[in-house]
């Protein structure tokens, strides 16, 4: 079984949509810079409120991604 090595960066990703697209946001951007991304994990979730409705989702995740010795 091979052995596995992280780098973990954190990122907030916003959506006036829903949570799940400020998830896809973030990790969106993320796989434009960065390389064998492999997991996320949800930190925090949060929103902004105007006139009783929610206006904007705002979700702060953690990604994990392989790096390689080349």
């Amino acid at each position: 079984m091979s052995e596995h090595v992280y780098k973990v960066t954190e990122l907030v990703g916003s959506s006036t949509i829903s949570i799940e697209d400020a998830i896809q946001s973030a990790v969106g951007r993320a796989s434009a810079t960065l390389r064998n991304l492999r997991w996320f994990e949800v930190i925090e979730t949060r929103g902004q409120i105007d006139d009783g409705k929610i206006q904007h989702y705002q979700v702060t995740i953690k990604v994990g991604f392989t790096i390689s010795d080349t």
